[in-house]
Formats: C-alpha cells, sequence, structure tokens
C-alpha cells in the first residue's frame, strides 16, 4: 500500500492515491501531495505544505506551513519535461518557502541531511545543498548553486548562478555572493569579500587548535600575502599541508567563476 496505515492524514488534506507515504508520517490539513512524490518514514508536513510531482522527501523531515516543494523551475527554458527534487533526512524547513525542481529533462535540484532552512526563501533549480547547512530567512539561493557541508548562509543573501559556496564558510547577511567563497572563511559586503577565518564556526565543528592555526596560515597566504593565485596556493600546499587546507586548494581550483580575493 503507497500510504503506510500508521500515516496520519488530516481530513481536509488531499493526497494522490499514487504517492508514497511512509511509516509514522504526519500530513496536516489542507496539505497537497501529487502523484509521483514519496515522502519518508517519520516526516511531518504542516497546514498548507504542497508537494508537486516528482519529489522525494526521505526520513524525520519538518516542512512548515505554506512550502512549496518542486515548483516548476523559474527558468524560461524549461518546457515541462520530468525533473527532479530529492532531500534528504532530518532536515528542517521553515515557513514560506519554495524549492524548484532541475530544468533539464531527468535533472534534479539536491538538498543533503539535516539542514536548517529559515523562511521565506527560494532555492532555485538543479541546486546542490549539502549537509548541516543553516540558510538563513531571505535568502534567495539560484540556480546551479553548490553549497557544500555545514556552510552558514545569513540572511537576505542573493547567490548568483553556478555560484559555489564552500564548507564551513559563513556568509555575512545581505551579501551578494557573484564569486566562489572558498571554504572555512568569513564573507560579507556588498559584492562577496572575505573576512578571515571563521573562528567560531571551526570550534563548533570540533576543529583543533592545530587545525585552525594551518588555516588562519592559509587565510594569509590566499589574502594578505599579495601572491598571484598560483603562487599563494603553492605555497599553502609546500608549507601548510593538511586535510582542510589540502580541500582548500582543491576548492580554489576546481572555481569556474573565480573565487573572490579583494580582502579590502
Amino acid at each position: 500500500m503507497p500510504i503506510d496505515p500508521s500515516a496520519r492524514i488530516a481530513p481536509t488534506a488531499r493526497v494522490h492515491a499514487d504517492a508514497v507515504v511512509g511509516p509514522g508520517a504526519v500530513i496536516g490539513e489542507f496539505a497537497i501531495v501529487e502523484q509521483d512524490v514519496a515522502i519518508g518514514a517519520g516526516t511531518r508536513l504542516e497546514p498548507y505544505v504542497y508537494v508537486k510531482r516528482w519529489t522525494t522527501l526521505g526520513e524525520n523531515n519538518e516542512i512548515s506551513a505554506g512550502t512549496v516543494l518542486g515548483t516548476d523551475p523559474l527558468d524560461k527554458h524549461f518546457k515541462g519535461e520530468r525533473s527532479y527534487l530529492k532531500i534528504g533526512h532530518r532536515n528542517i524547513i521553515r515557513e514560506h518557502y519554495t524549492i524548484s525542481r532541475g530544468t533539464q529533462p531527468e535533472s534534479s535540484t539536491i538538498i543533503g541531511d539535516e539542514n536548517y532552512v529559515m523562511t521565506s526563501g527560494h532555492i532555485a533549480h538543479n541546486s546542490t545543498i549539502g549537509n548541516r547547512t543553516v540558510i538563513a530567512s531571505c535568502a534567495l539561493i539560484a540556480g546551479h548553486v553548490e553549497v557544500e557541508d555545514q556552510a552558514f548562509i545569513s540572511g537576505g543573501v542573493v547567490v548568483h548562478q553556478y555560484s559555489k559556496i564552500g564548507r564551513l564558510a559563513m556568509i555575512g547577511g545581505n551579501t551578494r555572493v557573484n564569486l566562489d567563497a572558498p571554504p572555512y572563511f568569513l564573507y560579507s559586503g556588498f559584492n562577496v569579500t572575505p573576512n578571515g577565518v571563521n573562528l567560531v564556526g571551526l570550534k563548533r565543528a570540533g576543529f583543533s587548535l592545530e587545525d585552525v592555526r594551518a588555516l588562519k596560515l592559509a587565510y594569509k597566504l590566499l589574502y594578505r600575502s599579495g601572491l598571484k593565485l598560483d603562487e599563494a596556493l603553492a605555497r599553502i600546499e609546500s608549507e601548510v599541508s593538511t586535510e582542510h587546507t589540502r580541500h582548500l586548494v582543491a576548492f580554489v581550483r576546481a572555481s569556474k567563476r573565480g573565487i573572490c580575493r579583494d580582502s579590502g
């Protein structure tokens, strides 16, 4: 049976007969679940949540009132073909949020696990959000954006399409992310600008003092030394090679948009 007998569905909710609803799931008043949707065990939809076709939610997600998941992409090139929104486990998505499916046929927007997404924002088509990120209220994530694990995106941030935000990066409020933001650092300003190492985030993530010292030196070489980019990366590799600085170097070298470098 697609709808597990232990699921609780409010009498005013509308759940398509072909939808899959897992054990212990809760679907609130006036919620709508279309066909070709799968809702995992223990996931809770508050009233007025709308889950559109070709959306998958894993287990123990909490989706707040007025949120719409699996919307058609906000892309003039979209022709209505099948594409997907795939959401992992234990995410919290708060009120009045929208997340789109992919644009290209059979493509996906992907949200990982244990993310905390606050109110009144949007994640666009074909973006990939990692695990344990925080996306604050009124942040707007454009298409084909990648956000690595444990990043923190503050309120009012706008992220340009195809940009990438690294692991444990913190983006300050109302910043425009129009270039890639390497991992582990703080960013602010109208145009995204590096402003030091994300010490609070690294501490909360359990980084050792040695790890933090290495990233501080890497930051100085990348942003304060006056070196050309290739020279700075080579110095980081030769002078301060750790698991995290190697990830930093790999992120920068893989950047297609280019990283923000102006530290004011």
